[in-house]
Protein backbone atom coordinates (compact mmCIF):
# COMPACT_ATOMS: atom_id res chain seq x y z
CA UNK A 1 0.00 0.00 0.00
CA UNK A 2 1.16 3.46 -0.42
CA UNK A 3 1.10 6.05 2.94
CA UNK A 4 1.47 9.56 2.55
CA UNK A 5 4.53 10.69 4.74
CA UNK A 6 4.59 14.33 3.52
CA UNK A 7 4.40 15.33 0.65
CA UNK A 8 5.44 12.13 -0.87
CA UNK A 9 3.90 8.97 -0.87
CA UNK A 10 5.93 5.60 0.45
CA UNK A 11 4.99 2.37 0.12
CA UNK A 12 4.35 0.23 3.30
CA UNK A 13 4.41 -4.00 2.68
CA UNK A 14 2.76 -6.04 5.13
CA UNK A 15 2.12 -9.96 5.20
CA UNK A 16 -0.69 -11.64 6.08
CA UNK A 17 -0.51 -15.40 7.35
CA UNK A 18 -3.04 -17.30 8.95
CA UNK A 19 -6.60 -17.30 9.69
CA UNK A 20 -8.60 -16.12 12.29
CA UNK A 21 -9.13 -12.78 14.22
CA UNK A 22 -7.02 -9.77 13.07
CA UNK A 23 -3.70 -9.83 15.31
CA UNK A 24 -0.84 -6.61 13.70
CA UNK A 25 2.29 -7.53 14.86
CA UNK A 26 4.86 -5.16 14.78
CA UNK A 27 9.02 -6.27 14.57
CA UNK A 28 11.73 -4.94 16.76
CA UNK A 29 14.58 -2.76 15.47
CA UNK A 30 14.66 -0.44 14.38
CA UNK A 31 16.10 -1.54 11.02
CA UNK A 32 15.35 -5.22 11.81
CA UNK A 33 14.01 -7.29 8.82
CA UNK A 34 10.55 -8.83 9.80
CA UNK A 35 10.89 -12.24 9.05
CA UNK A 36 12.53 -13.05 12.79
CA UNK A 37 8.67 -12.33 14.05
CA UNK A 38 7.00 -14.70 11.48
CA UNK A 39 5.16 -16.99 14.07
CA UNK A 40 3.53 -19.96 12.89
CA UNK A 41 1.69 -21.05 15.89
CA UNK A 42 -0.19 -18.16 16.41
CA UNK A 43 -1.53 -18.31 12.69
CA UNK A 44 -3.72 -21.47 13.44
CA UNK A 45 -5.31 -19.00 15.90
CA UNK A 46 -5.34 -15.40 14.39
CA UNK A 47 -4.99 -13.49 10.71
CA UNK A 48 -1.07 -12.27 11.62
CA UNK A 49 -0.54 -9.34 9.89
CA UNK A 50 3.25 -8.74 9.32
CA UNK A 51 4.18 -4.95 9.35
CA UNK A 52 7.59 -4.90 6.94
CA UNK A 53 8.16 -1.21 8.63
CA UNK A 54 9.54 1.29 6.26
CA UNK A 55 13.25 1.88 5.67
CA UNK A 56 13.50 -2.41 5.65
CA UNK A 57 13.11 -4.89 3.27
CA UNK A 58 10.34 -4.01 0.16
CA UNK A 59 8.98 -0.98 2.26
CA UNK A 60 9.93 2.04 1.33
CA UNK A 61 12.46 4.16 2.54
CA UNK A 62 11.91 8.08 3.50
CA UNK A 63 13.90 10.69 1.83
CA UNK A 64 15.17 11.63 4.76
CA UNK A 65 16.65 9.07 7.24
CA UNK A 66 16.80 11.56 10.65
CA UNK A 67 12.34 10.90 9.85
CA UNK A 68 12.98 7.06 11.21
CA UNK A 69 11.03 7.98 14.53
CA UNK A 70 8.24 6.90 16.96
CA UNK A 71 5.66 9.25 15.29
CA UNK A 72 6.17 8.20 11.72
CA UNK A 73 6.46 4.62 12.64
CA UNK A 74 2.78 5.35 14.23
CA UNK A 75 1.95 7.15 11.03
CA UNK A 76 2.13 4.13 9.09
CA UNK A 77 1.20 1.91 11.68
CA UNK A 78 -2.23 3.36 11.75
CA UNK A 79 -2.44 3.65 7.87
CA UNK A 80 -1.83 -0.52 7.83
CA UNK A 81 -4.62 -0.68 10.81
CA UNK A 82 -7.20 1.42 8.67
CA UNK A 83 -6.49 -0.36 5.61
CA UNK A 84 -7.44 -3.73 7.32
CA UNK A 85 -11.14 -2.45 7.29
CA UNK A 86 -11.80 -4.17 10.45
CA UNK A 87 -13.74 -2.23 13.79
CA UNK A 88 -10.61 -2.88 15.69
CA UNK A 89 -7.52 -5.40 16.06
CA UNK A 90 -5.22 -7.06 18.05
CA UNK A 91 -1.82 -4.99 18.34
CA UNK A 92 1.48 -7.07 19.24
CA UNK A 93 4.76 -4.89 19.44
CA UNK A 94 8.23 -6.62 19.96
CA UNK A 95 11.12 -4.59 21.56
CA UNK A 96 11.08 -1.88 19.51
CA UNK A 97 7.71 -2.52 17.98
CA UNK A 98 6.57 -2.29 21.46
CA UNK A 99 7.33 1.23 22.15
CA UNK A 100 5.24 1.57 18.70
CA UNK A 101 2.33 -0.37 19.90
CA UNK A 102 2.09 1.52 23.56
CA UNK A 103 1.73 4.60 21.86
CA UNK A 104 -0.43 3.23 19.02
CA UNK A 105 -2.87 2.11 22.18
CA UNK A 106 -2.19 5.53 23.85
CA UNK A 107 -3.18 7.74 20.73
CA UNK A 108 -5.48 5.45 18.87
CA UNK A 109 -7.66 3.55 21.74
CA UNK A 110 -10.54 3.22 19.64
CA UNK A 111 -8.72 0.78 17.03
CA UNK A 112 -7.19 -1.33 19.33
CA UNK A 113 -9.24 -4.58 20.82
CA UNK A 114 -6.07 -5.97 22.83
CA UNK A 115 -2.65 -5.30 23.27
CA UNK A 116 0.70 -7.77 23.70
CA UNK A 117 3.72 -6.35 24.77
CA UNK A 118 6.49 -8.73 24.28
CA UNK A 119 9.99 -8.08 25.16
CA UNK A 120 9.50 -4.49 25.21
CA UNK A 121 9.92 -1.41 28.22
CA UNK A 122 7.70 1.71 28.65
CA UNK A 123 10.92 3.64 29.07
CA UNK A 124 14.43 4.33 27.32
CA UNK A 125 17.49 6.47 27.86
CA UNK A 126 20.50 6.54 29.45
CA UNK A 127 19.48 4.00 32.29
CA UNK A 128 18.16 1.56 30.86
CA UNK A 129 21.03 1.53 27.62
CA UNK A 130 22.80 1.64 30.74
CA UNK A 131 21.41 -1.80 32.21
CA UNK A 132 21.59 -3.68 28.62
CA UNK A 133 25.46 -2.49 28.28
CA UNK A 134 26.22 -4.05 31.55
CA UNK A 135 23.80 -7.43 31.10
CA UNK A 136 25.57 -7.87 28.26
CA UNK A 137 29.16 -7.99 29.73
CA UNK A 138 27.65 -10.20 31.87
CA UNK A 139 26.79 -12.37 29.17
CA UNK A 140 29.78 -12.26 27.77
CA UNK A 141 31.82 -13.29 31.35
CA UNK A 142 29.88 -16.23 31.14
CA UNK A 143 30.61 -17.48 27.61
CA UNK A 144 33.75 -15.84 26.80
CA UNK A 145 35.79 -18.89 28.01
CA UNK A 146 33.88 -21.46 25.47
CA UNK A 147 32.79 -18.69 23.17
CA UNK A 148 36.06 -16.07 22.77
CA UNK A 149 33.72 -13.84 20.27
CA UNK A 150 31.40 -12.88 23.12
CA UNK A 151 33.80 -10.33 24.45
CA UNK A 152 32.82 -8.55 21.51
CA UNK A 153 29.24 -8.50 21.95
CA UNK A 154 29.22 -5.40 24.23
CA UNK A 155 31.40 -3.56 21.54
CA UNK A 156 28.46 -4.70 18.94
CA UNK A 157 25.41 -3.31 20.74
CA UNK A 158 26.78 0.03 20.93
CA UNK A 159 27.93 0.16 17.20
CA UNK A 160 26.28 3.02 15.60
CA UNK A 161 24.97 0.98 12.75
CA UNK A 162 23.94 4.06 10.53
CA UNK A 163 27.48 4.52 9.75
CA UNK A 164 27.61 1.35 7.74
CA UNK A 165 25.89 -0.29 4.56
CA UNK A 166 23.71 -2.67 5.10
CA UNK A 167 25.33 -6.03 5.13
CA UNK A 168 27.81 -3.90 7.77
CA UNK A 169 24.67 -3.81 10.01
CA UNK A 170 23.45 -7.45 9.36
CA UNK A 171 27.24 -8.74 10.10
CA UNK A 172 27.06 -7.16 13.70
CA UNK A 173 23.79 -7.87 14.67
CA UNK A 174 24.16 -11.58 13.27
CA UNK A 175 27.34 -11.68 15.11
CA UNK A 176 25.86 -10.38 18.71
CA UNK A 177 22.93 -12.40 18.33
CA UNK A 178 23.05 -15.58 20.39
CA UNK A 179 22.76 -12.77 23.59
CA UNK A 180 19.30 -12.52 22.63
CA UNK A 181 18.73 -16.66 23.35
CA UNK A 182 18.94 -17.96 27.04
CA UNK A 183 20.62 -21.33 25.76
CA UNK A 184 21.96 -20.55 22.04
CA UNK A 185 24.89 -23.06 22.08
CA UNK A 186 22.93 -25.31 23.62
CA UNK A 187 20.96 -25.28 20.69
CA UNK A 188 22.90 -23.92 17.76
CA UNK A 189 21.47 -26.64 15.24
CA UNK A 190 18.24 -25.00 15.92
CA UNK A 191 18.52 -21.72 16.28
CA UNK A 192 21.50 -21.14 13.44
CA UNK A 193 19.52 -20.94 10.62
CA UNK A 194 17.46 -18.00 12.05
CA UNK A 195 20.54 -16.53 12.89
CA UNK A 196 21.58 -16.58 9.28
CA UNK A 197 18.94 -15.36 8.00
CA UNK A 198 18.40 -11.84 10.29
CA UNK A 199 18.52 -8.82 8.07
CA UNK A 200 19.39 -5.76 9.45
CA UNK A 201 18.92 -2.41 7.30
CA UNK A 202 21.32 1.00 8.54
CA UNK A 203 19.76 3.69 7.74
CA UNK A 204 16.49 3.82 10.48
CA UNK A 205 19.31 3.58 12.86
CA UNK A 206 19.60 7.42 12.27
CA UNK A 207 15.95 8.45 13.06
CA UNK A 208 16.12 11.43 15.35
CA UNK A 209 13.71 11.21 18.35
CA UNK A 210 13.62 11.66 22.19
CA UNK A 211 14.23 8.92 24.35
CA UNK A 212 10.98 7.34 24.93
CA UNK A 213 8.89 7.61 28.03
CA UNK A 214 5.69 6.84 28.84
CA UNK A 215 5.36 5.61 31.95
CA UNK A 216 3.02 8.45 33.18
CA UNK A 217 1.02 7.90 30.40
CA UNK A 218 0.52 4.10 30.82
CA UNK A 219 -2.54 4.39 33.07
CA UNK A 220 -4.51 5.85 29.88
CA UNK A 221 -3.99 2.45 28.27
CA UNK A 222 -7.96 1.20 27.79
CA UNK A 223 -7.56 -1.75 25.77
CA UNK A 224 -7.08 -5.48 27.76
CA UNK A 225 -3.39 -5.96 27.74
CA UNK A 226 -0.99 -9.09 28.12
CA UNK A 227 3.26 -8.38 28.92
CA UNK A 228 5.41 -11.27 27.97
CA UNK A 229 8.66 -11.49 28.64
CA UNK A 230 11.59 -13.55 29.00
CA UNK A 231 12.90 -14.04 32.10
CA UNK A 232 16.19 -14.37 30.68
CA UNK A 233 16.34 -11.29 28.17
CA UNK A 234 19.06 -8.74 28.68
CA UNK A 235 17.90 -5.77 26.62
CA UNK A 236 14.07 -5.57 27.36
CA UNK A 237 14.13 -7.98 30.51
CA UNK A 238 11.64 -8.72 33.78
CA UNK A 239 12.06 -5.20 35.44
CA UNK A 240 10.83 -3.59 32.26
CA UNK A 241 7.88 -6.00 32.11
CA UNK A 242 6.79 -4.99 35.45
CA UNK A 243 6.90 -1.27 35.42
CA UNK A 244 4.31 -2.15 32.34
CA UNK A 245 2.63 -4.70 34.23
CA UNK A 246 2.24 -2.20 37.35
CA UNK A 247 1.28 0.69 35.18
CA UNK A 248 -1.74 -0.39 33.16
CA UNK A 249 -4.87 -1.22 34.71
CA UNK A 250 -5.44 -4.83 35.17
CA UNK A 251 -2.45 -5.93 32.92
CA UNK A 252 -1.41 -9.49 32.78
CA UNK A 253 2.07 -10.88 32.94
CA UNK A 254 3.59 -13.89 31.08
CA UNK A 255 7.29 -14.43 32.23
CA UNK A 256 9.19 -17.19 30.21
CA UNK A 257 11.34 -19.42 32.11
CA UNK A 258 14.40 -20.37 30.50
CA UNK A 259 14.00 -17.89 27.60
CA UNK A 260 15.85 -14.44 26.02
CA UNK A 261 14.71 -11.85 23.54
CA UNK A 262 13.06 -14.20 21.25
CA UNK A 263 10.54 -16.31 23.05
CA UNK A 264 8.53 -17.21 20.11
CA UNK A 265 11.63 -18.54 18.63
CA UNK A 266 13.17 -20.26 21.59
CA UNK A 267 9.69 -21.25 23.31
CA UNK A 268 7.30 -20.99 20.64
CA UNK A 269 4.63 -23.61 22.25
CA UNK A 270 4.52 -21.42 25.57
CA UNK A 271 4.75 -18.48 23.96
CA UNK A 272 1.36 -18.82 21.69
CA UNK A 273 -0.52 -20.51 24.64
CA UNK A 274 -0.22 -17.48 26.16
CA UNK A 275 -1.09 -15.19 23.61
CA UNK A 276 -3.90 -17.50 22.04
CA UNK A 277 -4.71 -18.31 25.75
CA UNK A 278 -5.31 -14.13 26.62
CA UNK A 279 -6.57 -13.27 23.90
CA UNK A 280 -9.52 -15.52 24.33
CA UNK A 281 -10.74 -14.21 27.30
CA UNK A 282 -14.16 -12.18 27.19
CA UNK A 283 -12.07 -9.47 28.12
CA UNK A 284 -9.49 -9.39 25.67
CA UNK A 285 -11.16 -10.96 22.41
CA UNK A 286 -10.28 -9.36 19.08
CA UNK A 287 -13.13 -7.76 17.09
Amino acid sequence: MAVPHGSTLIEQRYHVAGTGPVCIAHPGGPGIGWDYLRMPLLERHLTMVYIEPVGTGASGRLPDPRAYNLATYTHFLHAVVQHMAVPRVSLLGHSHGGFIAQRYALDHPEHVASLVLYDTSPVTGEDFWSAAVADMERFARRHATDHPEAATYAAGLTTPLGRLTDDEATAVLRSISPAYFFDYWGREKEFGPARRELRMYAAPSLGEDTPFDVREELSRVTAPTLVVVGEADFICGPRWARMMHQAIPEAHLVVLDRTGHLGHVEQPEEFAAAVVDFLAMPHGSAE
